[in-house]
């Protein structure tokens, strides 16, 4: 979602239901894993391949978190893909995306499931 501008416009600033929104994205980014308080680099080998993954998320993490304080948590989608740095952070975000569907054996241009895929996805038995 982060890495995704075509998604962003029609899905988040349309306001499309069923995929949250712009703050969603990063609180799901940064509250799972705590990236807002400490280097993914933390996380090498049990979420993370290598370093290299994970250099690449914390450019990300640090780029958009950087964009959302300086807009405030609660403004419209518009405020952040307006902001001067959302292409930079929407780029790093992409980078770390690419590496990481790679990785996976994912195709990186899967448009993004909505927020009720991903729970059934992530469901546990």
């Amino acid at each position: 979602m982060l890495s995704d501008q075509d998604f962003q416009r029609n899905v988040w600033l349309a306001g499309v239901d069923g995929y949250g929104d712009v703050t969603d994205a990063v609180y799901r980014l940064v509250e799972d894993t705590w990236l807002d308080n400490w280097s993914a680099e933390k996380y090498v080998g049990t979420i993370f391949r290598d370093s290299q993954e994970a250099a690449l998320v914390d450019t990300a993490v640090l780029r958009v978190l950087r964009i959302m304080h300086q807009v405030g948590p609660d403004a419209p989608v518009a405020a952040y893909l307006d902001h001067q740095g959302w292409p930079d952070a929407v780029r790093a975000a992409r980078d770390a995306h690419i590496r990481l569907a790679a990785s996976d054996g994912d195709d990186p241009d899967t448009p993004p499931r909505s927020l009720e895929v991903l729970q059934i996805m992530t469901r546990t038995a």
